[in-house]
């Protein structure tokens, strides 16, 4: 009974020590994590945690310098609710139409050699090298009741008379359509590049169809790209002002120009504060909504 009693401590013994020297590891390389990602932290919260904190300090201030919502009621105005609802409505629109031109498009550029796709790659990023300022004014070339487009459509009687393709929600949106569906397209391509194309051929094998096989095998393992370019492009899309401005013609009044018209004529930089303020709320909501549908949607690695 006594060799047996003594026996157990040293059958356990090692056990016990190999755990307290995996969580050491653990502990050890989550500090060394922490470690290395504290520069990167420093900068986000200089350039980001300590602006908006600022931000918000302004917008609980009123003309007083005191702490209020007075900001915040004033946006209640229909003015400010329509600035937001047409943002909204600019920024779905624009998601929407990145998401089904930019969709085929990265699909397409998967399924080449990724020879003859990094080529076609820098056409999808060319506009990037060049400014939004001047490829506004060319959509606003084209788009215009004498532009190129109208011109086409009417010379080869496709519509009787030109339409109204500029100082409206569908020149704006438009115009921001060919700025962010290469946003889409970049994280898209990556995760599809990176997908097994065995898995559509077993998919064939088991009797599928082609389009069967695209939507239960690849696309659900796209959605997390895609949950990714939907957020890039509706958060850029809500601050946008350039376009909206030029290609709208003063006729869609975005956040942005809202928040530009107020500093410029009422000089009220606690107003101001606020409409950002809610801007960045509207953005973060957004991107978890997306996320969170993503999640729910993408298949779980478990099954």
């Amino acid at each position: 009974m006594n060799l047996a009693s003594n026996e157990a401590p040293v059958v356990g013994a090692p056990g016990a020590e190999n755990e307290v020297a995996l969580r050491r590891l653990e502990v050890t390389g989550r500090l060394r994590m922490v470690l290395l990602g504290f520069p990167g932290l420093a900068v986000v919260g200089v350039l980001l945690v300590i602006p908006f904190a600022w931000l918000i300090e302004k917008s609980l201030q009123n003309d007083a310098g005191q702490m209020s919502l007075a900001n915040y009621r004033a946006l209640l105005d229909p003015m400010y609710l329509d600035s937001v609802a047409t943002t909204l409505e600019v920024s779905f629109a624009v998601t929407l139409g990145a998401v089904l031109i930019g969709y085929p498009v990265a699909y397409l550029l998967s399924q080449l050699p990724r020879r003859i796709a990094g080529m076609l790659l820098v056409a999808v990023v060319l506009p990037y090298w060049t400014s939004t300022l001047v490829r506004t004014y060319s959509w606003l070339v084209l788009l215009q009741r004498n532009g190129v487009v109208n011109e086409f459509l009417v010379g080869h009687g496709l519509v009787g008379s030109p339409l109204h393709l500029v100082n409206n929600f569908t020149g704006v949106v438009i115009g921001m359509v060919h700025v962010m569906t290469p946003v889409l397209i970049m994280p898209l391509y990556g995760v599809m590049r990176s997908i097994d194309p065995g898995l559509m051929k077993a998919a064939a094998s088991c009797g599928a169809t082609p389009r069967a096989a695209f939507w239960q095998v690849f696309f659900p393992q796209t959605l997390n790209g895609l949950a990714a370019g939907i957020v890039m492009v509706f958060v850029i899309s809500l601050g946008y002002y350039v376009t909206p401005a030029l290609l709208g013609g003063g006729n869609v009044n975005v956040m942005a120009m809202q928040i530009q018209t107020t500093l410029a004529t009422e000089g009220d930089w606690g107003l101001v504060s606020a409409q950002g303020v809610v801007l960045v709320l509207i953005a973060l909501i957004a991107s978890w909504l997306v996320r969170r549908i993503a999640h729910v949607v993408a298949p779980r690695e478990a099954s």
